[in-house]
């Protein structure tokens, strides 16, 4: 993957960029602040921006929703030290396809930005835990999934089962990727969501698709 990464100390930086480069990815850009994220952004084109969010002049949420406003195709992960449960919540809610911790182990870090490539979120179980907890609280839901056609559902129940890429939804839908595409915009809209990570945290929170128990 292309990686851009955002954080305002300069040696994790490096560090983080040779750790990055020695398992793969390339690393297209870094920046500073969160007003540099979005501008190197513009410019490099990254598959996944790693999101430090205590950053001076512009902080890493407030980059996250200009990102999610301007290409809500654009994978951004927080990757912080801050273990506060709202940080983590707004991160999400934001537009963050995940939250990594950077006390994290290599291993694990690893195999969440491969979830990530995947277009699966970006969490370890506890603080996947803890976000389906504060989005099952009551009063929390302010988008209808009534407004979903039974294609949408359809769509929606793949998702939760792990089929994620265009390809592979098209190939189990017997449709066209382009049709994919435009039902996944839909539901997107619909739900006021920005990736499909949240689609997948919501469908699971108001128990719209329940994963299959075929095979």
């Amino acid at each position: 993957m292309k990686i851009l990464i955002a954080d305002d100390h300069t040696l994790f930086r490096e560090s983080l960029r040779t750790l990055l480069e020695a398992h793969g990815h390339q690393v297209v850009g870094e920046a500073s602040n969160g007003k540099e994220a979005v501008v190197r952004v513009r410019e490099v084109h990254p598959d996944l921006v790693l999101m430090d969010l205590a950053m001076p002049v512009l902080d890493g949420l407030s980059a996250i929703k200009i990102l999610a406003a301007e290409q809500p195709g654009l994978k951004v992960v927080a990757l912080t030290a801050s273990e506060d449960d709202r940080s983590l919540f707004d991160a999400i809610k934001s537009g963050a396809q995940g939250y990594i911790l950077k006390n994290l182990d290599a291993d694990d870090f690893f195999g969440l930005l491969e979830a990530v490539g995947r277009g699966e979120p970006a969490l370890t179980p506890a603080l996947a835990r803890k976000l389906l907890r504060e989005f099952a609280r009551p009063g929390q839901a302010k988008d209808s999934p009534d407004a979903l056609t039974d294609r949408e559902l359809d769509v929606l129940r793949c998702l939760v089962e792990g089929v994620t890429s265009n390809r592979k939804l098209a190939e189990k839908l017997g449709v066209s990727e382009n049709t994919v595409k435009f039902h996944v915009r839909n539901i997107l809209d619909k739900l006021h969501l920005h990736n499909r990570a949240q689609a997948v945290a919501f469908a699971l929170r108001h128990r719209i698709v329940e994963p299959s128990t075929d095979g």
